[in-house]
C-alpha cells in the first residue's frame, strides 16, 4: 500500500513496532487546515474517509487504540470520534504534553507505546513526549523538525492513514 514502508529507518519500525496507542491532532492532520464558518460559528470540517479506514484497521488488525485531541471545542470533531469509536477524546486541549501524560497514566502505558501526530506549534510537547513522533507531509517545518516520520501525505488527505499503516506494517513484519 505504501512502498516507501520498505525504506523507513529500522529504529522507527522498531517504535512503530511498540506503538499501543495513537493520538492525533485534529486540524491540520486529519483536516486541510480548512474550516467552514458562518455566522454562527464553525459549520463544518472535511475530513478524509481514507483515515476513518485507518483507525478501524488499527483496531482490528493490531489491536492499537486511536484518539484526537484538539485545542478546538469542535462538535464535528466530537461527532467523527464517536462515528469512528475513538476511545479518547479531547475536546479544548490547551496544554496537549499534561494531557498525554494523564493519559498514559490512566491507562498504564509507557511513552514509548505512544504514537502522536501533530502538525504546529501547539504539537511539539505531544511530538517531544511521544514514542513515535510523526506529521503530515504538509506540517510547519518546526514540527517535521522534530518528528521521527514525516507523511508523504498532507493533512486532510490521509496522513493519519500513512501513520496507521506505518504501524500495522512494524507490527506485521
Amino acid at each position: 500500500m505504501f512502498p516507501h514502508f520498505a525504506q523507513v529507518p529500522t529504529p522507527i519500525l522498531e517504535k512503530a513496532g511498540r506503538i499501543k496507542l495513537l493520538i492525533t491532532d485534529c486540524d491540520g492532520v486529519l483536516t486541510d487546515t480548512g474550516v467552514y464558518v458562518g455566522s454562527e460559528g464553525e459549520l463544518m470540517k472535511r475530513f478524509s474517509i481514507r483515515d476513518g479506514m485507518g483507525v478501524e484497521r488499527l483496531r482490528e488488525l493490531v489491536g492499537v487504540a486511536s484518539g484526537i485531541m484538539t485545542g478546538e471545542q469542535s462538535q464535528a470533531v466530537a461527532q467523527r470520534a464517536k462515528k469512528l469509536q475513538m476511545p479518547h477524546l479531547f475536546l479544548g486541549a490547551k496544554n496537549k504534553g499534561a494531557l498525554l501524560k494523564t493519559l498514559l497514566e490512566q491507562e498504564q502505558l509507557a511513552p514509548e507505546e505512544l504514537a502522536y501526530i501533530g502538525d504546529d506549534t501547539n504539537d511539539l510537547e505531544a511530538l517531544s513526549l511521544a514514542g513515535l513522533s510523526c506529521c503530515p507531509g504538509d506540517a510547519m517545518p518546526i514540527a517535521a523538525e522534530i518528528s521521527d516520520y514525516q507523511c508523504l501525505t498532507p493533512g486532510g488527505q490521509g496522513a493519519f492513514r500513512e501513520v496507521a499503516e506505518l504501524i500495522i506494517f512494524a507490527k506485521q513484519r
